[in-house]
C-alpha cells in the first residue's frame, strides 16, 4: 500500500457523503443532491443568511422551490397528507420563513406534490439537527454554477441509517450515584457523526437473565433544569432509583434532544405550545413529525455489553417494538411515572391519546 492510499479522503464512504453534507447545511451553505443524471441544489432556510438566500435565488433564475414537509403542509389546509412545494419567486427570505414555518400564516395558493428527490433532502435536514424548510432549484446541465458546493450522492443519504450501527467503547468508569452507590458510566461512540452515547450501568446486572433496562432520550430541560413542561426529570431518576431496586440495570441516556429534533427545534416547538397547541401540533407546525428518535445505537450499545434479553422500563411502545425489531428479546414491561402537575397534565395526556404512550388517564384527570 502507497502512502497516498493511507489517507484516500477522496474516495468517499456513505456516512463521510452524508456528514459533510450535514456540516454544510449546518453552516448555511447550498449542497447538491444528486442522483443518476439529476442535480437539485439546497438550502436549510433554518441556518442560511437572507443574503446568500438572495444570491441562491439569482443564481437560479428565480426557479427556486420551498418544500413544505406532510406535517406543515396539512398544519396549512394542503397537501392531503403529502409532502409538497411551493414556487418561491418573488418571495423574500422573511415571506419564505413566514411560510415555512410561521404560526397560522396564509398558505400558498400555487403548490404540487413534491418531487421525490426534493422530499429526500428533508431527511439530511433531520439529520443536521434542522428544520425541514429546504429550499431547492432543479440544476441538472448547470450543476458548474455550483462547482464549490459539496454533492452529496442521494443513494448515501437514502441509507444514512443503517439498522445496524457500529460503536466501540471509549471509557467506563465508576461514579457514586446519590442513593444508589457506585454506577460505571460507559462511553460508546459511533454511529452517523460518530456521536457518544452513555450507559449506565447500575448495580451488578446479569446478562445472562433479562436485564432491567431502560432507554432514555436526552431532556435538557427537564433532566438538568426541573422542567415542570414534561415528566423527562423524574423518569430519568425514578428510572435509575427502579433499575437499582431489580438488583441492577442498565440506563441508556441517548443523545435525542426534543424527540430526536434539537434543542432549537424543541424551544421553538414550546413557543407554539405557549400559544396553545399541544406538543404534537406544535411540531407539526415546524414541519416535524410527532417523534424523530430511532432506536439502532440502543441496540448496538446493549449487544456490546452482552445484553440479548430485557426487561424494559418504559411507557412508549415504539421503543419495545424498536428492541424487538434489532433481535433484543423483551421479557417484560414495567412503567416509568413521574409528578402529575398542572404544568404538565396536558403534555401527558397527549402522549397518552395521540402517541400511543401507556398510561394511566385516570391519574392525570386527578389534576384538573
Amino acid at each position: 500500500m502507497s502512502s497516498s492510499d493511507l489517507f484516500a479522503f477522496d474516495r468517499l464512504t456513505p456516512a463521510m457523503d452524508v456528514e459533510r453534507a450535514v456540516a454544510e447545511l449546518r453552516f448555511g451553505r447550498p449542497v447538491l443532491v444528486r442522483e443518476g443524471a439529476r442535480h437539485l441544489a439546497v438550502l436549510a432556510l433554518d441556518c442560511v443568511a437572507p443574503g446568500l438566500y438572495d444570491r441562491f435565488a439569482d443564481v437560479v433564475g428565480m426557479e427556486h422551490s420551498l418544500l413544505l414537509t406532510a406535517p406543515r403542509a396539512l398544519s396549512l389546509g394542503i397537501g392531503e397528507g403529502r409532502d409538497v412545494t411551493t414556487p418561491l419567486r418573488g418571495l423574500s427570505f422573511e415571506e419564505a420563513s413566514t411560510l415555512a414555518y410561521a404560526l397560522q400564516p396564509e398558505p400558498p395558493t400555487i403548490w404540487q406534490a413534491a418531487d421525490p428527490l426534493l422530499a429526500l433532502s428533508a431527511e439530511l435536514a433531520r439529520i443536521a439537527l434542522l428544520l425541514p424548510a429546504m429550499v431547492a432549484a432543479e440544476i441538472t446541465g448547470r450543476e458548474g454554477l455550483f462547482a464549490a458546493c459539496h454533492c452529496l450522492d442521494a443513494v448515501h443519504l437514502k441509507g444514512a441509517q443503517p439498522s445496524r450501527q457500529h460503536f466501540e467503547i471509549v471509557a467506563r468508569t465508576p461514579v457514586p450515584l446519590k442513593d444508589l452507590g457506585l454506577a460505571d458510566f460507559v462511553v460508546f461512540r459511533g454511529g452517523l457523526a460518530q456521536k457518544d452515547q452513555v450507559a449506565i450501568v447500575v448495580g451488578k446486572p446479569d446478562a445472562g437473565k433479562p436485564v432491567p433496562v431502560r432507554i432514555h432520550s436526552s431532556c435538557l430541560t427537564g433532566d438538568l433544569c426541573g422542567s415542570l413542561k414534561c415528566d423527562c426529570g423524574d423518569q430519568l431518576r425514578n428510572g435509575l432509583k427502579l433499575l437499582h431496586q431489580a438488583g441492577g440495570g442498565v440506563l441508556l441516556y441517548l443523545d435525542q434532544e426534543g424527540r430526536g429534533t434539537g434543542i432549537g427545534a424543541k424551544m421553538r416547538a414550546y413557543g407554539y405550545q405557549n400559544e396553545g397547541l399541544d406538543t404534537i401540533d406544535a411540531d407539526a407546525e415546524l414541519g416535524l413529525k410527532a417523534d424523530h428518535r430511532r432506536y439502532e445505537a440502543a441496540v448496538a450499545i446493549l449487544g456490546l455489553l452482552g445484553i440479548e434479553s430485557v426487561v424494559v422500563y418504559t411507557n412508549n411502545p415504539t421503543k419495545i417494538a424498536a428492541l424487538r425489531a434489532g433481535g433484543i428479546a423483551v421479557d417484560a414491561r414495567n412503567p416509568v411515572t413521574g409528578r402529575v402537575t398542572a404544568e404538565n397534565a396536558d403534555y401527558l395526556r397527549t402522549k397518552t391519546l395521540r402517541a400511543g404512550h401507556m398510561m394511566d388517564l385516570q391519574s392525570l384527570r386527578r389534576t384538573q
